[in-house]
Order: C-alpha cells, then structure tokens, then sequence
C-alpha cells in the first residue's frame, strides 16, 4: 500500500487555498468546497474541504519536509505566516518549526535527513 493523501477540514476554503499557496503547493483540484494540492517535489498530494468546525487540538500534525528548512521558514515569514514554533532541533534527531493553518489545523515543517527512516532507534524488519 502507498499512502495517496490526507484531506484537511476547511472553516473557509478560499482564505485556506491563498494560505497553501503561498506555502508553495499547486492548486490542482477547486470545487467551491474542496480544493487538492500536489506538493512541490515528490508525487504527495493533500486537500482540504469545507468543514462547519475546527479541527483545532485534534492531535493531528501534517508534517511537510523541506531539506532548507531555515530557509523556508524566513521566506515564509516575510510573506506574513506565523509560526508558533521557530525552527529548532529536536531530541528525536529531526528540526522542526511548527504553524496553524487557517482552521487551526497544526502543520510541521521538519528535515530529518538519514533520520526521517532511519533513526538509530529504528527496528531492523
């Protein structure tokens, strides 16, 4: 099996697509109240949807990795995106920088290098 996306609640699906597009995703699917992002490397894709409620505190965090970490985070900054958590390394050997989305869904912006599936801890299968 190969994962094929993660589908995000949406409280205003327009002001959710500006906000995945300026982090640099493609719009490749809008409906008025579904809209699908292919990430920029790779073949993930992920979407969002219009949702009555948040699914702020859900626990859930979408992870995007991006090998210039740092450097992302800057150029995201000065585009006006706030992050709650600047980047910083982890004890789980990956560096990290954490936002909200519009709708409060809480997204990571990580690299982890040879550690992301292949930690020292990892079991041999």
């Amino acid at each position: 099996m190969n994962l094929n996306q993660i589908t995000l609640a949406a409280l205003n699906i327009n002001e959710s697509i500006r906000f995945y597009q300026k982090m640099g995703f493609t719009l490749i699917v809008e409906s008025g109240h579904y809209a699908r992002f292919e990430c920029p490397q790779g073949e993930a894709t992920f979407s969002i949807h219009q949702a009555e409620h948040a699914a702020a505190d859900s626990g859930v965090v979408i992870y995007f990795e991006h090998q210039d970490l740092d450097s992302k985070v800057c150029q995201l900054q000065k585009l006006g995106l706030v992050f709650f958590q600047e980047p910083r390394d982890e004890p789980w050997l990956w560096r990290e920088a954490r936002l909200h989305d519009p709708s409060g869904n809480t997204i990571c912006l990580y690299w982890a290098g040879g550690n992301r599936k292949n930690p020292p801890w990892r079991i041999n299968v």
